[in-house]
């Protein structure tokens, strides 16, 4: 997307992070976006449309678990899952899917574009389009389309038509360039559906606002259960729409310690520096000529070399601390998880029970951690079967 004629929105900051850095036709989309999203979200019709939906179609609300067998085995702090797993489709995007979704039939939409990853987000959107009878266009990186072909074949079965992306990797951040293109050209009549909270403002907002019911459940669940809070929320961070909402209701709380985990393949919030990608600022990796580098994570739903506004602004200001883990790592957790308690998560959450395992260890049993189960495993099973085969 050209840079020319930037229209750099003053609000939708994060510190320094965030903002809105396209061409000016899409400024006009934007701003439009914005002034609906704010109309809608605190309308009491609108709010029971959603709690309908969480409810009746998503399942909420979701469980806190607590694994007690890992915890016993582990030892030190109680380990708690908040099941994002359990929603229907299978992890937290759907969370964010139905409440955009709301807004396009508000706004009058009748084609809904995505991009996605994993295909978790794609699997989402597709989902919900079904639901609500609209076109369902998904961009997705041509790698990915072959790492999570099970994914693909989901989508399609929805309704939804997958668009594989063949320029530069093939991967989440081009899926999101093909999207991004599609708006400028289609904006009259499509509605896109981010499913990161990324973008230019008003999506961060908006996917943190649709997201943030699983932090308002997990506080209340963990008040009921413990009566006190977490001494620490942990949850992996690609883009960050998991963390964000995992993180939202806790960010006044100063004593719960706040920590989002990267792929150490992928580390944005570790070694990224400010930079302006995909309409937004945010940390970025950069390469020697100053273009996004390329990422590579086993889990397709990390891989992306930037990441949302307000995780760099947490990170930049101290309030949340980044750590990554290893792919190795993810994959021992995944299976550790899966014969302790018998779940198995998605290799994006894995990369959060990988750090909770370590952190637990050096706390006391008077401790509470909170990991966020963002999603299942059903999607990685064949990709892992193949990797411990080899």
């Amino acid at each position: 997307m050209s840079m020319e004629n930037l229209s750099v929105a003053s609000k939708g900051y994060f510190g320094e992070f965030g903002g809105s850095f396209v061409p000016e036709d899409l400024q006009g989309v934007l701003n439009k976006l914005e002034q609906q999203f704010l109309k809608y979200k605190d309308d009491p019709e609108f709010i029971e449309e959603y709690n309908y939906y969480l409810r009746e179609y998503i399942g909420r609300e979701n469980p806190l678990t607590f694994a007690e067998n890992l915890t016993k085995q582990i030892g030190g702090a109680k380990i708690y899952l908040k099941r994002e797993d359990l929603n229907h489709t299978g992890a937290h995007k759907i969370n964010n899917a139905i409440g955009q979704i709301l807004l396009a039939k508000r706004m009058g939409a009748k084609r809904i574009i995505a991009e996605t990853g994993a295909g978790q987000h794609g699997v989402a959107t597709a989902t919900a389009c079904a639901m609500f009878d609209m076109e369902c266009i998904i961009y997705m990186g041509k790698l990915d389309t072959e790492r999570q072909a099970l994914n693909v074949f989901r989508m399609e079965l929805l309704g939804a038509k997958v668009i594989p992306v063949t320029k530069g990797q093939g991967r989440l951040k081009d899926a999101v360039d093909e999207a991004l293109g599609d708006l400028v050209q289609n904006y009259q009549n499509t509605f896109y559906l981010l499913g990161s909270a990324v973008g230019p403002h008003p999506y961060p907002t908006m996917v943190k606002h649709f997201q943030a019911i699983i932090s308002e459940e997990s506080k209340r669940q963990v008040l009921e259960k413990e009566g006190k809070l977490p001494t620490a929320v942990i949850a992996c961070a690609g883009g960050g729409s998991n963390a964000i909402g995992a993180f939202a209701h806790y960010i006044d709380e100063k004593n719960v310690w706040l920590i989002g985990v990267e792929p150490a393949e992928a580390p944005t919030l570790t070694e990224g520096v400010p930079a302006v990608i995909h309409g937004f600022k945010c940390l970025t990796l950069i390469d020697e000529k100053g273009e996004p580098k390329p990422t590579y994570s086993i889990a397709a739903g990390l891989d992306y070399p930037g990441v949302g506004p307000e995780h760099s602004y947490l990170k930049e200001s101290g309030r949340a601390e980044y750590v990554t883990a290893t792919g190795q790592e993810a994959l021992e957790a995944f299976q550790l998880l899966s014969k302790t308690e018998g779940i198995i998560p998605a290799l994006e959450s894995s990369h959060a029970v990988a750090h909770a395992v370590k952190l637990a260890k050096e706390l006391s049993s008077d401790d509470v951690l909170i990991v966020n189960l963002s999603g299942r495993g059903d999607k990685d099973v064949e990709q892992v079967f193949q990797m411990l085969k080899q």
